[in-house]
């Protein structure tokens, strides 16, 4: 059977280092995750709750494509209270998690062979996406020199350079950076973009997880932006998979028409659990200070190791450093320290095509306890 070129994408290599964790944990090996961005606690209280309701009610069905109308307007008062903007509910869809909204807006917004900028070290699957659907991805350098995030200079050289841009995705707070990209910033951007024709994507599936820094909506500026947010990571709800855009209005239904045959609807129990857990900050953000202390201890003991850190921890949940002392293949590197100390990080290549073979990343999302006995493990390991 003939294999599409289409598939030959890069392996998202975090997904790979967590498959094998898997298994050497289920063979009895003491492993601790650092690979993947999965918090240590389990979906908030009320959540759950009304999932067992709906459970018990039995009628778990079809949604309307967009989402249950009760979901999307909870989702537009979060906006009130946590930005203190009005946004209609008949602009937000509901998705099944934020992966199936970079597939909607890539498929509205972009024909094959446009051009879409992305930072550099990113989110790999912005780039197997995008590689899949026909798009070609411009990787944009962030560094220290332009504060870890894409700039109108950045953008201008990149369109001098490959031609012009489509679209921009930025994220902020970002993976694997932790890069919080500041409201001047954010409204520079989103200027070139309106002057420049450049749709404007907006990845903000971290909020709620700033420890430094403004954590601005990019929908606190403009309209005229495509936003994507998630319950994976604040709300600590990864498995249940379901995640909301707000879209400018005139591609409302073309998002909606795609959704119907892709999709067809978000799970209805997840949406039903995903409005308990809209009211759940106190317990969450409680949560988020724990994530303050994993991330104040390896800012620390990292450096004590050996390992350099080379961006922000303003925000996510990630340290992403340099092992250069050690190492000059990160993939090998991170094999290695899986199966000699059973601690799984990722390799910085996921992130970094370029630079990567000298980075790792590491999350912050499990147990203080265990970031203390990785941390322990890999000093004596590297001695």
């Amino acid at each position: 059977m003939k294999i599409s070129r289409r598939s030959a994408v890069e392996p998202f290599h975090a997904m790979d280092v967590l498959a094998h964790a898997t298994r050497r944990k289920s063979a009895g090996h003491p492993v601790i995750s650092m690979a993947v961005g999965q918090p240590a606690y389990p979906a908030p209280r009320a959540a759950l709750e009304a999932a067992r309701t709906a459970l018990a009610d039995g009628r778990i069905g079809y949604t309307e494509a967009l989402g249950l109308d009760q979901l999307r307007q909870g989702i537009a008062a979060h906006y009130g209270t946590r930005h203190g903007i009005e946004v209609d509910a008949a602009r937000i869809a509901v998705t099944t998690g934020s992966s199936a909204a970079f597939n909607l807006a890539f498929l509205t917004l972009f024909d094959p062979g446009d051009r879409v900028a992305i930072a550099r070290p990113g989110y790999p699957a912005y780039r197997n996406i995008l590689a899949a659907l026909g798009i070609e991805t411009i990787e944009i350098e962030v560094s220290a020199e332009n504060d870890f995030t894409m700039t109108p200079e950045s953008l201008d050289a990149a369109q001098s350079v490959f031609g012009r841009l489509s679209g921009i995705l930025l994220a902020s707070p970002a993976n694997p950076t932790g890069t919080v990209t500041n409201r001047a910033h954010l409204k520079a951007l989103a200027d070139y973009c309106s002057a420049n024709d450049v749709a404007f994507i907006s990845d903000e599936i971290y909020h709620g997880l700033t420890f430094s820094g403004e954590e601005t909506s990019v929908l606190e500026l403009t309209d005229n932006v495509v936003v994507i947010n998630s319950f994976s990571k604040y709300y600590c709800m990864t498995g249940w998979r379901i995640g909301w855009m707000v879209l400018p209005e005139p591609i409302v239904r073309p998002v909606e028409r795609l959704t119907q045959s892709l999709y067809i609807s978000a799970p209805e129990i997840s949406q039903v659990a995903a409005l308990a857990a809209l009211g759940a900050n106190d317990e969450l953000d409680l949560h988020r200070e724990a994530y303050r202390r994993n991330r104040d201890l390896l800012a620390k003991r990292l450096p004590e190791i050996g390992f350099s850190i080379a961006s922000p921890m303003d925000g996510a949940f990630y340290a992403y450093v340099d092992v250069g002392r050690f190492t000059n293949d990160s993939m090998e590197f991170a094999r290695r320290m899986l199966s000699e100390i059973n601690v799984a990080a990722t390799p910085g290549h996921d992130f970094d095509p370029i630079g990567g073979h000298r980075t790792m990343r590491f999350s912050f999302a499990g147990a203080y306890e265990q970031m203390v006995e990785a941390t322990d493990r890999i000093a004596a390991w590297l001695k």
